[in-house]
């Protein structure tokens, strides 16, 4: 059985899937990386040389996001009966492990059983706008040194037993929380304001192409327009998150573990997703990781 593999779907998202790429591509080996190409573009598959680039229609549909997921999980199952591990998740979500744990994560998943699901702490890299200038033009931690805590995008994410994730990847039907210390996800959507802006305008076209409004369509409220709010103003007000000393996550982690539970009759479980006012310069050790 081979270590690891890694699972994405993608969609024109050029600056994402080059950050996923670099970061898994040569950790894992793009032998071991599975790029689910949706509308079969030639980006994509042009950037993935050397993967699995695995091309499927691109037609707009309303219940897009459940369709992914339900693909997704055929997808990680399938791929568990050749590999111990896989992480599953949107291009825009790398999960790193902790530099002071001094190896990197494919060395680490080897030492982790199977038969389980990992869940790391979830971060969400932000564009200080009034603070980092610098373009982004290699690895994206450096020019940018900031995260808010983002409990939504701690996602049960490294799957080596047979469970059913739920549309988004937020919850899985494996019944223990398993967050080891030194493993986080770190979210890139704001990362960059020029990326975010651009990104944005292609799924709001994604979204219109529908023809669905946000109450009768499967997909994510913020891929419309309506939901989307000025762009300047969503990055102007990372300013006002409460700046914390340190990087502590130990006190996320357990309430993550405390309010565990079954999320009511549907077969998934849960834990406390509390809105975070925080924000946190990230250790010079990070620098360069993704």
């Amino acid at each position: 059985m081979q270590t690891v593999a890694a699972l994405t779907m993608v969609r024109d998202d050029a600056f994402f899937l080059k950050a996923w790429l670099r970061h898994y591509g040569e950790m894992f080996g793009r032998e071991n990386c599975y790029v689910v190409n949706h509308g079969r573009g030639e980006e994509v598959a042009d950037l993935a040389q050397g993967c699995n680039v695995i091309g499927i229609p691109g037609d707009p549909h309303k219940n897009f996001d459940m369709k992914r997921w339900r693909m997704l999980n055929n997808f990680v199952m399938a791929l568990r009966c050749y590999y111990n591990h896989v992480v599953v998740g949107d291009v825009d979500e790398l999960v790193v492990l902790d530099p002071d744990s001094g190896t990197d994560l494919r060395s680490w998943l080897e030492t982790v059983p199977a038969n389980r699901v990992l869940t790391p702490v979830g971060l969400e890299v932000i564009h200080r706008i009034d603070r980092e200038d610098e373009k982004i033009s290699g690895p994206i931690l450096g020019p940018r040194r900031h995260v808010r805590l983002a409990p939504h995008y701690s996602k049960p994410c490294i799957v080596s037993t047979g469970t059913k994730i739920a549309r988004g990847g937020h919850f899985t039907q494996y019944g223990k929380l398993h967050a080891p210390d030194s493993l986080y996800l770190f979210h890139l959507k704001y990362c960059d304001f020029d990326a975010y802006a651009e990104a944005m305008d292609r799924r709001n076209a994604v979204t219109q192409a529908t023809g669905a409004s946000v109450k009768e369509a499967a997909i994510g409220r913020h891929w419309f327009a309506e939901a989307r709010g000025e762009d300047r103003a969503v990055f102007e007000a990372f300013e006002k998150l409460e700046m914390q000393e340190g990087f502590d996550m130990a006190p996320v982690r357990r309430k993550m573990f405390r309010s565990f539970k079954a999320r009511g009759e549907t077969g998934y479980f849960e834990f406390d997703r509390p809105e975070y006012d925080m924000q946190f310069v990230l250790p010079e050790r990070f620098v360069g990781v993704i």
